[in-house]
């Protein structure tokens, strides 16, 4: 018996490499889903791994980095904030590190 396929309608899903009850140390929305800035989550807007080991959405983080009162701190533990990108592509791992500072005035 020979079969032919004549449609193939393929479904494919994704899913940051975090532990699924993770959520934004800002917004408190899980990871998969998507921060108040965006509409659709994904590379438009990476994830953020602090030094210190708490995670954020990028504009959460970008938000909270260019309030005054900030100071360049951890929102959850107010240590320096220095990055880790966890922006996954489909080979590997970024490793590159951010360095952010507040803007004084």
């Amino acid at each position: 018996m020979k079969v032919t396929i004549k449609e193939w309608n393929a479904v494919a899903t994704w899913r940051w490499d975090m532990p699924d009850d993770e959520v934004c140390g800002i917004c408190r929305v899980q990871f998969d889903g998507t921060c108040p800035t965006c509409k659709f989550p994904g590379d438009d807007c990476s994830l953020l791994l602090g030094k210190c080991g708490h995670s954020f959405h990028m504009h959460c983080l970008m938000t909270w980095i260019q309030q005054e009162s900030s100071k360049g701190l951890c929102p959850m533990c107010r240590q320096s904030m220095s990055l880790m990108s966890l922006h996954l592509s489909t080979s590997a791992k970024s490793g590159c590190r951010i360095r952010v500072e507040a803007k004084r005035r």
